[in-house]
């Protein structure tokens, strides 16, 4: 068992089929599965082994989907780094999955300080111009072609992909060969995926919901995969009609920018799919009463390969995440773990292949979300008589920025370290087009302004994580054990906002 049984078997069933398209060249499955090779004997040639772990701190390029194809073909395991990191989150990171090669472009280089990562043996770049350091091209070039794919046990890691700690410290969700495929099968068999598809692909491949629901499950019907470095509107409405895309994936707030399209515009997509954040209804019937389509949702987690749920084709509820897909379980859970009657509200759990072998190296914190083989979402939710299910709220006080996932604790933490914080709470306001927003509440031993703390924050974590609004105040409230009232600050702003 490998992942990338999916690019062998293409390139042995139709070589010359159009994989990949990017900025103007194509790749056939022949092709993108010998630059794959290529990949795995130049790692293998810098002393990459099974197990080991390769770093891609790299944009939505094809040098991401060769190394990472070129990884899990050696057995090694695939890390994916967020593009917006700044440099303490990736040696962070780096650090923690102790990586032995690094895969980044020369500006993201300038993100990382290899003084602070002392077991990273190895920088390749790719999209290299200036011509220092190594390049992944000449890798790639001056390796052989032939290669097979490791044959592994279900249960070997593949990849990580890491998700905010609510500690303030990202986690390493571990993901293994047997979730990945199962997850990837599971996606082709809901979405009805065939060899004919087109599918764009804008979402980040750093990005669990890119990485599997999109790339992986495309590769593994042999569909062609319509590659952009982000989303720009104009640029994916060029796509759609230019390349003929039949499916189109994305979270809520792209779905937001594209209403009121002339649906001539949308006429060869067949098929559309959100998930990352939960889907307004509102949304969802003004999309199916201008184009005559519904938007399909789906509902999962890093932790869950990403899918979990699926509201299907033959009974499509709006509203709703729809039913658990194949091979997993799903149920509501009360404060003491035991499943709650249908329409009540409690935690949601999930059971199944698609679960992670757990956070990388943080036996502690894979147990408390772990137990008993059922992963605990966090995420509040309830279940209806017929089995379909629907997101109520948070358990924790993760804010979802269009499908980003901040926690405050991180947020707090970088406030911390400018000497005029005092004391700080950061919260989520609920946003019409970003799903949520990041506020800060902030008692100052002395004056700043918003600007200065603006540009303090975002020299140190990802722009979508800095506050977008700060308020000075004089107090936050708090119980009478000294927890701070999040709940009362999201109210207060609210109000505020509303007034």
């Amino acid at each position: 068992m490998n992942i990338t049984d999916h690019i062998e078997r293409a390139s042995k069933l139709f070589p010359d089929k159009t994989a990949l398209i990017f900025e103007g060249k194509s790749y056939t499955y022949q092709e993108l599965n010998q630059l794959a090779n290529r990949m795995a004997n130049g790692l293998k040639q810098l002393g990459v082994t099974k197990s080991d772990r390769v770093a891609l701190f790299l944009p939505n390029i094809p040098e991401f989907i060769i190394s990472y194809l070129g990884i899990l073909k050696l057995g090694a395991i695939a890390v994916s780094l967020n593009v917006m990191l700044k440099s303490s989150e990736v040696s962070f990171i780096l650090n923690d999955c102790t990586a032995k090669v690094l895969i980044t472009t020369e500006e993201l280089r300038e993100q990382v300080y290899k003084r602070e990562i002392p077991q990273l043996q190895t920088i390749l770049l790719a999209e290299q111009q200036i011509g220092k350091g190594i390049s992944l091209d000449q890798i790639i070039a001056n390796a052989s072609p032939n290669a097979e794919a490791v044959d592994l046990n279900k249960n070997d890691p593949a990849a990580i992909v890491y998700t905010s700690g609510t500690t303030g410290f990202p986690k390493g969700a571990t993901l293994s060969h047997g979730n990945i495929i199962s997850n990837m099968a599971a996606q082709n068999r809901c979405c009805n995926m065939t060899s004919g598809d087109r599918i764009l692909l804008y979402l980040p491949l750093f990005h669990c919901f890119g990485q599997n629901a999109v790339l992986n499950a495309g590769l593994n019907v042999g569909a062609a995969i319509v590659l952009q470095r982000r989303f720009k509107p104009e640029q994916v409405l060029d796509a759609i009609l230019k390349e003929k895309i039949t499916m189109f994936f994305g979270v809520p707030t792209v779905f937001i920018k594209l209403l009121n399209l002339n649906p001539s515009v949308l006429a060869n997509v067949r098929y559309f799919f959100s998930a990352a954040a939960p889907m307004p209804v509102e949304i969802a019937q003004k999309w199916q009463e201008q184009y005559g389509i519904v938007i399909h949702e789906g509902y999962g987690l890093t932790e869950t390969s990403p899918c979990a749920c699926y509201n299907h084709n033959s009974n499509y509820k709006f509203g709703s995440i729809g039913t658990p897909i194949d091979d997993v379980e799903m149920k509501i859970v009360d404060t003491e773990g035991r499943e709650v009657s249908p329409g009540e509200i409690g935690e949601i759990a999930i059971k199944g292949s698609n679960v992670m072998l757990g956070y990388w190296n943080r036996p502690l914190e894979t147990a408390k979300v772990l137990k008993n083989g059922w992963f605990h979402s966090g995420d509040i939710g309830s279940m209806d008589q017929d089995g379909y299910f629907y997101i109520v709220d948070r358990l924790k006080d993760m804010i979802n920025v269009s499908g980003f996932k901040v926690y405050p604790a991180e947020v707090e933490n970088v406030l911390y370290q400018h000497p005029a914080v005092a004391e700080a709470a950061v919260y989520g306001i609920p946003d019409p087009f970003k799903g949520e927003t990041v506020n800060a509440n902030i008692v100052l031993k002395y004056g700043i302004t918003e600007t200065e703390m603006a540009a303090f924050c975002a020299e140190r974590i990802a722009t979508y994580k800095v506050p977008k609004c700060f308020k000075f105040v004089n107090s936050i409230p708090k119980n009478p054990t000294g927890k701070i009232l999040k709940r009362m600050l999201r109210e207060e702003q609210i109000t505020v906002m509303a007034s």
